[in-house]
């Protein structure tokens, strides 16, 4: 268990404002440290700092000193152990965390303890921005609807996350109408290095996150390192455990030179993404330096660094600067706190200064971006990394409505190439949509909305269209979902919300919204006419994410481009332009306006910037962000530290983890006479397995929320649903694209073996409990490949699946497994279930050892006499203690009974 730290004579301190602030010397611990990339030492000092030779290991020390350039994946397989020094929740992922955190406390209480134990060990954050829609746009009351009907669709969930935020100690959330979960992170939440209570004085580490959501990497443009994980690993932090990773290569991304001065971050950003998609950075890491990266704002790097999961890195990082430090500043961080980061970073060379090349540290591999040689781009019609300039966009999207079909064809036949239809609107007119006509033109999402020059830049292009009588045709829904009350407060003082409006691009809400398929509805004329003629109809948004389907159905190409470039292709009506040569429309004297004529330049944007955006207004702002909206202050909740479940609820319900549970280590058994639930193939993901997207009608979800009188119309998604394992159970492995080898079709059904009848898979898995038989199952390569997501592991231990027999895992759903008390067992190399003649209608029996379980032992399973030898994947000591408990939420109970 549990040690001494090895490394605690490594510890300094120096003396501020009377306070002795301690700290771990990285430097001299060995002279290696100075060639480290700047991201490997913030894993280093978290190794550092938490050894304690159980959860973080010596050798993990050493791992990551000995990093080098010259590492490869999959040829050095470091893995390591790192403590994040907190966790960031949005409201889809971070409901099933409360959930569980509420059941624990019940479970804790059930077996005499003190419930007021269970609480995050970690700090943890909780913004609620993923449930607002825009269902009304183009409108002065369209925010005050929004959030309405926002407040009304999930006023249960609402009210259970409020009784968190009461309940749980260490834990915030903070409230629906606030702003998006990144930005918050950016300009409140994020602490840039972390100050706790230590014996004789304070203790200084890093701040580092992870957090249940792809976009938390954009918080490494503050130089904070963090990137996304699934539910069991951000609740595993919460709880004070380690992650496991694998050591990453580092990619040195070089900037220098400057950007032109009619070119935008998000040009820039659309750039790096489609270059580092096309270099191949999946599972590394990507850092920044060149004196190229002293020329941008810190919510320039933000938004780099929030398209990460775009080109695939694990995290795009940029050292802290001094430049780091004035954002702090502007953003009402407090003098006295930003000179003591200043200190600690000086004295652990963790301050950087690009512009000094000595500082450059050694990378596995370098690339080099001349920001001059940006241009303005869009990404599209279906891929973020798919960048496309403005000036190639006529020609490019006309190649792309001929093309086959794919990432960049529609495959429109040439007799079709002209076709439009028309539609009366509400003003009496009748107006005309052909392919490349906008639908949808939004100015959203976390990637460009915490942006000042962009939306400023926005803002001033309104106005010098309104100016010159421009307009946008009513049809096309435009909206502005700002990623907090800061971008609202200076897009007033500096005068453009009403150009803004003018033109239709009213304030919507605060969230994740249009980016994530929160579009809401298009008016049913337009939906008509699209349908009717088989239209390329567009969506143009700020956003990171423009995969078919996900914006909305009816809009078939979808392209991210920068605020400004919104209003302009929402002015033009149609993507289908060359800007150079064509006009916008025209002013009052019948004078043709071109995009230049209004296009402001960046010193023009950036006048107006320094003159507005201050620290008076995140202060304003941010002092009373915990107080919410009158919706959310009259939500009348429990004031009982244990959550007061409701058996009638259909989206928060007391998971079943921990019945029968006992304060007594449960005692071990082998598994016997276990059926084979699913018999698959290899490259099985978390999104085969995990319930997302609608709930199918004819689904067992769906017959669930029937018999509760649940019409279809209210059955929500999956997503909203997350609070509840008994939707969730039924949804395990519901994708309509699984292959089970037991049966013949493809799709969510399977065999009960001893009846030979097919059916859904949750009913075979209950047929199976009532017979009291285990279940396992036996599966191909890269099992639970893909994002990590908890209900990948929660969902089969629900359907009683107590092994998986696979050829090999993904390392992070291994891990998920093991969080669950499932048991990962691995084919001896060159073995697989087509070799051992296996064909998933056996018995098994699994030799599980009562005791002196070692990590990584050989496993006997016996399948209806055909005898094979196994790799137990328990890879450490951490996970057999996970194991003998049930799983990591059992292991903390009982941590917390004694």
């Amino acid at each position: 268990m549990a040690g001494l730290n090895p490394f605690a004579q490594f510890q300094k301190s120096f003396a501020n404002g009377g306070v002795e602030y301690k700290y771990f010397d990285l430097a001299s611990i060995d002279p290696k440290y100075d060639q480290l990339p700047y991201s490997i030492r913030i894993l280093l000092e978290s190794a550092v700092r938490n050894c304690d030779n159980f959860h973080v290991l010596e050798k993990d020390v050493q791992s990551i000193l000995s990093w080098t350039p010259d590492l490869k994946q999959g040829q050095n397989d470091v893995e390591v152990s790192f403590k994040p020094a907190r966790v960031i929740l949005q409201d889809f992922t971070g409901v099933p965390a409360v959930v569980d955190f509420a059941a624990m406390r019940t479970a804790v209480y059930g077996l005499n303890g003190d419930p007021e134990k269970i609480n995050p060990i970690c700090p943890a954050d909780l913004v609620i921005d993923h449930s607002v829609q825009v269902d009304f746009s183009r409108t002065a009351d369209a925010l005050s609807k929004n959030q309405n009907l926002e407040f009304e669709r999930n006023k249960e969930r609402f009210t259970f996350l409020k009784w968190g935020a009461r309940a749980f100690n260490n834990m915030l959330i903070v409230p629906p109408g606030s702003g998006i979960v990144h930005q918050v992170n950016l300009e409140y939440l994020a602490r840039v290095v972390f100050e706790a209570d230590a014996e004789g004085g304070k203790i200084l580490y890093p701040d580092s996150v992870v957090g249940t959501d792809s976009h938390t990497t954009m918080i490494n443009g503050l130089g904070v390192l963090g990137w996304g994980v699934g539910g069991i690993e951000a609740e595993a932090v919460m709880l004070g455990q380690s992650i496991s990773m694998l050591l990453p290569e580092v990619i040195g991304y070089k900037l220098v030179g400057k950007l032109g001065p009619l070119v935008t971050s998000t040009d820039l950003v659309l750039t790096i993404t489609k270059h580092l998609r096309q270099l191949g950075v999946v599972g590394k890491f990507v850092e920044f330096y060149g004196p190229g990266v002293a020329e941008l704002s810190i919510a320039d790097r933000a938004t780099i660094s929030n398209m990460c999961p775009e080109y695939g890195a694990t995290v795009g990082y940029f050292p802290i600067d001094e430049n780091t430090l004035s954002y702090m500043k502007q953003t009402n961080r407090s003098e006295k706190k930003i000179d003591i980061i200043r200190q600690y970073l000086k004295a652990t060379r963790q301050l950087r200064d690009y512009s000094n090349e000595s500082q450059d540290p050694k990378f596995t591999q370098s690339i080099t971006l001349d920001l001059s040689t940006v241009v303005t781009s869009v990404s599209g019609p279906k891929r973020p990394h798919d960048r496309v300039s403005v000036s190639e966009m006529k020609k490019d999207f006309r190649s792309c409505l001929v093309s086959p079909v794919g990432f960049k064809g529609f495959a429109i036949s040439s007799d079709a190439l002209e076709a439009s239809g028309q539609f009366q609107w509400d003003d009496g007119k009748s107006y005309t949509i052909k392919h490349g006509s906008v639908v949808i033109a939004a100015i959203t999402s976390c990637t460009n909305t915490s942006n000042p020059s962009v939306m400023l830049g926005a803002g001033m292009l309104a106005k010098k269209a309104v100016e010159k009588g421009l307009s946008i045709m009513p049809y096309i829904k435009t909206s502005l979902s700002p990623g907090s009350g800061v971008v609202t407060y200076y897009l007033k003082e500096s005068g453009v919300i009403p150009y803004l409006e003018q033109l239709g691009f009213n304030i919507v809400g605060y969230g994740c919204m249009t980016c994530i398929g929160n579009s809401g509805p298009l008016d049913e004329n337009v939906v008509n006419t699209i349908e009717k003629n088989g239209l390329v109809c567009c969506g143009v948004l700020s956003g990171n994410r423009n995969f078919e389907g996900r914006i909305h159905p009816n809009t078939r190409a979808n392209y991210l481009a920068s605020p400004l470039l919104v209003i302009a292709y929402a002015i033009a009506g149609r993507v289908d332009i060359d800007f150079e040569t064509e006009p916008l429309g025209t002013d009052a004297n019948g004078e043709n306006v071109y995009l230049r004529d209004i296009w402001p330049t960046r010193s023009e944007i950036q006048e107006v910037e320094n003159k507005h955006v201050i620290p008076a207004m995140f202060q304003e702002v941010y002092s009373k962000i915990e107080l919410g909206s009158e919706d959310w202050q009259t939500l009348e909740v429990s004031e009982d530290k244990l959550y007061p479940w409701n058996e009638e609820s259909t989206y928060i319900k007391r998971p079943p983890f921990f019945e029968g549970m006992t304060r007594e280590l449960p005692k071990l058994n082998s598994i016997k006479s276990a059926r084979c639930l699913l018999f698959l193939g290899d490259s099985v993901t978390t999104d085969h397995i995990s319930p997302a997207g609608s709930i199918a009608r004819n689904s067992p979800a769906a017959r669930f929320l029937s018999e509760r009188k649940l019409t279809s119309k209210d059955f929500n998604s999956y997503g909203s649903r997350r609070g509840n394992d008994a939707i969730m159970a039924r949804g395990t492995f519901a994708n309509i694209r699984l292959v089970n080898k037991l049966i013949t079709k493809t799709g969510p059904r399977t065999i009960h073996i001893p009846s030979q009848e097919e059916m859904d898979i949750f009913d075979c898995a209950e047929r199976y409990r009532e017979e009291g038989t285990p279940l396992v199952l036996v599966v191909g390569k890269d099992y639970g490949s893909g994002s990590s997501r908890d209900w990948a592991a929660k969902g089969p231990f629900l359907l009683g699946i107590k092994a998986v027999i696979a050829e090999s895992y993904e390392r992070i759903h291994r891990s998920n497994l093991v969080g669950m008390g499932i048991v990962p067992l691995q084919f001896l190399p060159g073995q697989n279930a087509e070799s051992l003649n296996l064909n998933g209608r056996e018995q098994y029996n699994i030799n599980i050892p009562t005791d002196n379980i070692k990590p990584g032992q050989k496993i006997q399973v016996e399948a209806d006499g055909n005898v094979f030898e196994t790799i137990l994947r328990f890879d450490t000591e951490v996970d057999i203690e996970y194991y003998r408990n049930g799983g990591i939420l059992n292991y903390m109970i009982r941590k917390m009974l004694h």
